[in-house]
């Protein structure tokens, strides 16, 4: 079996490439990423001496590149993609170029090579926010199905829908093996440290201010990224044609109760948060309903939160190198 995954220098895509590996030993792996601040090969460097990894440098929306990979390939996983909300409020073009018509472009040669299956690796994002409740109680709250529509609020999240659409166009036109994930929080190892836990693992190591947007009780739902990428590899084997799949930890947390539950770990004194303006359009609640997941690719998450964020503090504790390799662009 070959894999094509793209982004497989970034957080999910490495760790997804490594995954692959170590569990299908007859697997091949093709890795084609850009390279771009959030990309780095540091992240490979126990899985590049495997000869079932081929590694190539470059871009999805290079269609002559894209077409060459396709050939001999059985599925395809776009992880691909400009990721953080901040950035695309500040500049989207990247987003809409990678996110759109960087996935047009993979769907176009994989049509023509006849891949097997198409895997378009979405997010919670998409479907805009959901009202407000403490994650502490223990009562009925409404959770983003695949039924939910789509109402993305940020110019990432209405790109990624832009490319969900045009993945299930694939199918409904041309009849492609498509199907789309949509995962809420990742955290784990090689995360790169602008997003929420990686940032504040880091800042709270150096004992600097960590920032929390506004009142710090906007509230996710936190997902281990070897549970993510187990259901990568569900949704590629067992995923129905056209269907849609929500993947979620069962883990909703306030921002502040996940900056204050590290800063435990660590033993750092919460007088280190430090509350900063709020970003414009701040989604309020992201949470999701994985029961089709359950249902149809037998996949559950199996790495409880607590366990799973005081591993990934220590991950990020015992290895400096890598924080300091990757956040040279910082």
């Amino acid at each position: 079996m070959r894999y094509l995954v793209t982004g497989g220098a970034g957080f999910i895509g490495s760790n997804l490439v490594r995954h692959i590996l170590a569990e299908r030993p007859g697997a091949e792996v093709v890795n084609l990423d850009a390279l771009t601040y959030a990309g780095h090969l540091e992240s490979l460097s126990d899985v590049e001496a495997d000869p079932r990894h081929r590694f190539v440098h470059g871009d999805i929306c290079d269609g002559p590149l894209v077409a060459e990979l396709m050939d001999g390939v059985d599925v395809v996983l776009n992880l691909a993609a400009e990721s953080h909300v901040d950035r695309s409020i500040v500049e989207d073009a990247p987003f809409v170029r990678t996110n759109v018509l960087g996935t047009q472009t993979l769907l176009a040669a994989a049509l023509t090579a006849g891949v097997g299956r198409f895997v378009q690796v979405s997010t919670d994002e998409v479907y805009g926010e959901l009202p407000w409740r403490d994650p502490a109680l223990d009562d009925e709250a409404p959770l983003f199905t695949e039924e939910t529509p789509l109402s993305p609020r940020s110019p990432y999240s209405a790109s990624k829908a832009g490319a969900d659409h045009l993945a299930l166009a694939y199918h409904a036109t041309h009849g492609m093996d498509v199907v789309i994930t949509r995962c809420s929080n990742n955290y784990g190892p090689y995360q790169y440290p602008e997003k929420l836990m990686p940032l504040m693992i880091t800042r709270a190591l150096a004992d600097e201010p960590l920032p929390v947007y506004g009142d710090g009780l906007y509230v996710r739902d936190w997902i281990h990224v070897e549970d993510h990428c187990r259901g990568l590899l569900a949704a590629a084997d067992r995923g129905r044609a056209g269907r849609a799949y929500n993947f979620g930890g069962n883990a909703e947390r306030t921002n502040l109760s996940v900056v204050r539950e590290l800063l435990g770990i660590l033993g750092k004194p919460e007088s280190l948060i430090e509350h900063v303006t709020d970003r414009p359009g701040h989604d309020r609640r992201y949470a999701i309903d994985a029961s089709r997941a359950r249902a149809e690719l037998a996949w559950v998450p199996e790495i409880e939160f607590e366990k799973g964020l005081r591993e990934t503090v220590e991950w990020y504790g015992a290895n400096g190198a890598w924080r300091k390799a990757v956040t040279a662009s910082l």
